[in-house]
């Protein structure tokens, strides 16, 4: 137990582990993009354009961003009821950030998977 609440106390402290441990994932960067992207979206919307990603996940992704001050949801009381999802302030800020990660991971994917296969190969072949 000692240690689990020092890894909290010590996360809580830390900047990077606090906001990286929460925002990190690859559903977050998904979301993000397609909300800087799209401005105000629905669900049914956001689901659309990130296809892989389950409507348990997505539906996960948004509370914990929404919890976290990145993005807002809005209901509208129509039948059947109309959520939008939209960036906040903070949300906009977040991705000004990670819009650096999304460039470096676009321009450098195929060194990246070339240095996979590299490391791939002698692997296997010790194997045979």
């Amino acid at each position: 137990m000692a240690l689990h609440r020092q890894h909290s106390e010590l996360a809580e402290r830390c900047p990077i582990r606090d906001v990286v441990d929460r925002l990190g994932d690859r559903w977050t960067v998904l979301v993000l993009i397609e909300l800087s992207a799209g401005g105000t979206l629905r669900f049914t919307e956001l689901k659309r354009r990130i296809e892989d990603v389950s409507p348990r996940m997505l539906a996960q992704t948004l509370r914990q961003l929404e919890e976290n001050g990145l993005v807002v949801r809005t209901v509208f009381p129509t039948v059947p009821p109309r959520v939008d999802y939209a960036l906040t302030a903070l949300g906009h800020s977040f991705f000004e950030r990670v819009r650096g990660l999304i460039d470096w991971a676009e321009q450098h994917q195929q060194a990246v998977r070339a240095a996979r296969a590299a490391y791939v190969a002698p692997v296997a072949n010790a194997a045979l």
